[in-house]
């Protein structure tokens, strides 16, 4: 049978494995001291719990009304019994039994134990929803766990006790990971499942592009430059367009970097991958939207009237009235080439008025 000072050095080692402050371990310990009250005596049970942690004692005390007729056994004791104890005893008066701990020691154990495991993953669901739920569409990086019925299960770095999945569609398909791979992905959504929140990664979605970029570009984490529209065809290319709100900062070059040096390291991550980097229409009157365009491989961004010539569309803009031209040239460093490391290739541009493109790809 388990002594007091056995159960508080158990309690207390579990809850340092835990993490949790010594006041809500006293607190949990008196909760499963009374569940364990509750099977002995029933749901109304009152009772008063010391526990002095330094002395590793246990006090217990069942509160019982003294009545003449007894209707709850757990909570009421009868004037005869209670005046064998104290002759003075009157109805309504509360007698106070004091209940060795040994009793019911191993319950009283495994009960307080529930109450733990409880509360400990009742606080990591509310820390997860708290952490991430302002983070979707930030970068994660993780350790692969395991790899099952399709999905990837990821290990976070710095929150290891969130559920973290990459599900079979969120992944590029020309990618493949091993158990102990290190892995980034972005964070699409949180989902609540009956075992708590449940964190949606992909490597697909037009937001992992995204949030590359603004790893890699200070002017999109300063907000001076911005990813207005994406779309993805994952493991073969991907468009997006960009507007500065500073004129005095192309937003183009930015993304591209010196030698394409940030646009590359984009290209890294997503093993080669096309990108092509157009900047936002500056006119009013000129509109773009991401759609399917109907050729091979999915969805494009494209602004209106754009067309396709050997998997180089043409960069076009449709106005009020008619269409802008298609047109190259260089101006000041538009259109120049820059060869980024790795064997990608960045800084290619097509320009109309007011317009360009820039594309790095694999080769």
């Amino acid at each position: 049978m388990a002594n007091t000072t056995d159960v508080v050095s158990a309690i207390r080692e579990l809850t340092n494995t835990k993490q949790l402050e010594r006041g809500e371990l006293i607190d949990l310990l008196k909760d499963g001291l009374h569940a364990a009250l509750v099977k002995r005596y029933g749901p109304n049970v009152r009772a008063e719990i010391g526990i002095d942690e330094m002395k590793g004692s246990i006090r217990i005390v069942v509160l019982k009304t003294v009545v003449e007729t007894i209707e709850d056994p757990g909570t009421q004791v009868s004037l005869e019994e209670a005046r064998y104890e104290d002759p003075d005893f009157q109805p309504g008066d509360v007698l106070e039994e004091e209940v060795p701990f040994e009793q019911f020691g191993r319950t009283a154990v495994q009960a307080a134990k529930q109450r733990i495991i409880q509360r400990v993953r009742e606080g990591e669901r509310t820390r997860i929803r708290e952490e991430f739920s302002g983070k979707v569409g930030e970068l994660l990086s993780g350790e692969v766990q395991q790899i099952e019925r399709g999905k990837i299960v990821v290990m976070l770095n710095k929150f290891r006790e969130a559920e973290a999945i990459i599900p079979y569609r969120d992944q590029n398909h020309r990618e493949h990971f091993h158990q102990g791979d290190t892995i980034r992905a972005v964070l699409k959504r949180i989902e609540e499942t009956p075992k708590g929140p449940r964190l949606i990664l992909s490597r697909a979605d037009p937001l992992f592009v995204k949030a590359l970029f603004k790893l890699e570009v200070p002017e999109i984490q300063q907000q001076i430059v911005e990813i207005r529209a994406t779309a993805r065809e994952a493991g073969s290319r991907t468009k997006i367009a960009v507007w500065s709100r500073d004129d005095g900062i192309d937003p183009v070059g930015a993304c591209v970097g010196l030698k394409g040096s940030r646009v590359q390291a984009v290209v890294n991550e997503l093993n080669g991958e096309r990108i092509d980097i157009v900047p936002w229409p500056q006119r009013p009157e000129c509109a773009a939207r991401v759609r399917a365009d109907g050729m091979e491989g999915g969805p494009l961004f494209q602004p209106r009237m754009a067309g396709a010539r050997r998997g180089r569309p043409a960069v076009r803009a449709a106005a009020t009235g008619g269409s802008i031209g298609h047109a190259s040239g260089a101006h000041g460093n538009e259109g120049s080439l820059a060869r980024a490391g790795g064997g990608a290739r960045a800084g290619w541009q097509e320009n109309a008025p007011g317009h360009s493109r820039s594309r790095a790809r694999g080769r």
